[in-house]
């Protein structure tokens, strides 16, 4: 018994053995590797629209069925661009396009100030704008209310409810006193009317401030404001510039009390001391305390200028903008205009500038001066913004958050050439496309279907934006073969 015991107690211990030995010939596989996709760069991609001196929209047309088609074309133009953001001028002379308590209808629209043009013109850009989803921003000068070649030319008459003690009649231009607290107070009841009436997704001002003397002509001293209001400031220069900040101060609070959904821009001149020291205009000063969400500087010279480079001045912005997201403006009117430098006269010149504004990661987009040059072309510049924008791209999150965060979309599938996925609330899809899971994807399409055909071979993913811009996590990534 004891013998047979001894050789169970063996055998056992051989069979251990052999096992131990096959464990180690077994190949056991590494644990799978996660590839980390590389999502491509957000991008508000955005065109001025000037209405001032009608210079971009309706460029003479006063006929209302053709004004609504001149209109349309821009926006199949943008659309066939993958432009998606309009900052459209709807207050550049102190007037309106709407029917406004508080300035006369535009005479761009029909030729005569004040004249009722018998359409209700915002609300109509602003549906065609978002049938193609397309931002619309209103774009107003805070001041200018007109202009004039000389002094003996007379200035537009006002609106009746403006009093004739709050405008400041300089030699060439006619504007709202900046001094006045009455002024201010004009103009953030102008931006209330215009936020509380309309669908819009942005305010968004200019770079007039204060007039520059080189184009306002003789200008009309503000030294008695600043002897009966400025007592605070050590200098006059301190208190233009405190008037400036109040004002937008004074509108960043409206909006975010009133409708904080709405995008709050501004789009100063490419040199910061000019802004400060002649436009009165301390935008960083903006930028640091939070009271734009957006700042868009006026880059329009080339890269190499001897005085406002553009490189360099992109790189002082990109310091400087704080918590206000990034872009940056480009001056698309110069290209191919033979008065301007040799660097227009290439659409080379808007590539580089391209190039060095995607590689820095504080740029969120690019806006283009203006609207019309989009239609003409000149040296193939439009062309060359069709090969920029090749592919789709979305607004990158910039304002604040008042929508649901939109939920990460589930049950991606792929048959028959065909996308699909289930998403729920009031959201767009983005689909992303990779040709290479280890190299840098692109946006197959932005979309507010559920379904989309997919021609390619590759990888596919989705993710939902809601009407903040905010985007979700991207669904898990499928392969059509």
């Amino acid at each position: 018994m004891k013998k047979r015991l001894i050789y169970y107690i063996i055998l056992f211990a051989l069979i251990l053995n052999g096992c131990s030995k096959e464990t180690d010939d077994i190949d056991v596989d590494d644990p799978p590797t996660t590839v980390t996709l590389t999502y491509p760069k957000k991008e508000m991609r955005a065109v001025w629209m000037v209405t001032a001196w009608e210079l971009d929209w309706p460029r003479g047309d006063h006929n209302m069925a053709s004004q609504k088609q001149q209109y349309i074309t821009y926006l199949e133009k943008f659309k066939q661009l993958h432009i998606n953001t309009l900052f459209f001028q709807v207050k550049g002379m102190g007037d309106a396009f709407y029917d406004s308590p508080y300035e006369p209808w535009s005479e761009s629209i029909t030729g005569v100030r004040g004249q009722d043009p018998g359409y209700d013109i915002l609300t109509f850009m602003i549906d065609e704008a978002h049938k193609r989803d397309i931002e619309f921003h209103a774009w107003m000068n805070p001041y200018r209310i007109d202009t004039r070649a000389s002094s003996s030319q007379p200035f537009a008459p006002l609106h009746p409810s403006v009093k004739p003690e709050w405008v400041m009649h300089h030699e060439k231009i006619q504007i709202y006193n900046p001094a006045l607290p009455e002024v201010r107070q004009r103009l953030t009841d102008i931006v209330k009317d215009m936020i509380t009436k309309y669908d819009v997704d942005g305010i968004h001002f200019d770079d007039y401030f204060y007039p520059d003397p080189s184009s306002a002509g003789q200008m009309v001293s503000d030294k008695t404001d600043y002897e009966a209001l400025g007592a605070d400031y050590n200098t006059i220069e301190a208190f233009r510039r405190a008037n400036v900040d109040k004002a937008i101060k004074g509108v960043y609070d409206l909006i975010v009390n009133t409708k904080p959904d709405v995008v709050f821009s501004v789009s100063p001149a490419a040199s910061y001391t000019y802004n400060l020291n002649t436009l009165y205009a301390d935008v960083k000063k903006w930028c640091q305390e939070g009271w734009i969400d957006l700042l868009i500087p006026q880059l329009y010279q080339e890269i190499g200028n001897p005085v406002n480079d553009f490189q360099s001045n992109l790189g002082w912005w990109s310091q400087y903008n704080y918590q206000a997201a990034l872009m940056i403006g480009h001056a698309i009117y110069k290209f191919g205009d033979p008065l301007q430098h040799k660097a227009f006269q290439s659409t080379t010149e808007l590539t580089r500038q391209y190039e060095l504004t995607r590689r820095n990661k504080k740029v969120s987009g690019n806006s283009l001066y203006s609207a019309r040059y989009l239609l003409e072309n000149k040296i193939g510049i439009t062309d060359k913004i069709a090969t920029l924008y090749s592919d789709p791209s979305f607004i990158p999150f910039m304002g604040r958050s008042v929508a649901p965060d939109p939920r990460k979309p589930e049950n991606i599938r792929i048959g028959n050439g065909q996308l699909q996925w289930d998403i729920s609330g009031e959201v767009r899809s983005v689909i992303y496309y990779f040709a290479d899971l280890e190299k840098e994807g692109v946006i197959h399409a932005v979309t507010k279907e559920k379904s989309i055909t997919v021609p390619s071979p590759g990888f596919y993913c989705v993710s939902a934006i809601n009407s903040d811009n905010k985007e979700s996590e991207a669904s898990e990534t499928v392969e059509k073969k």
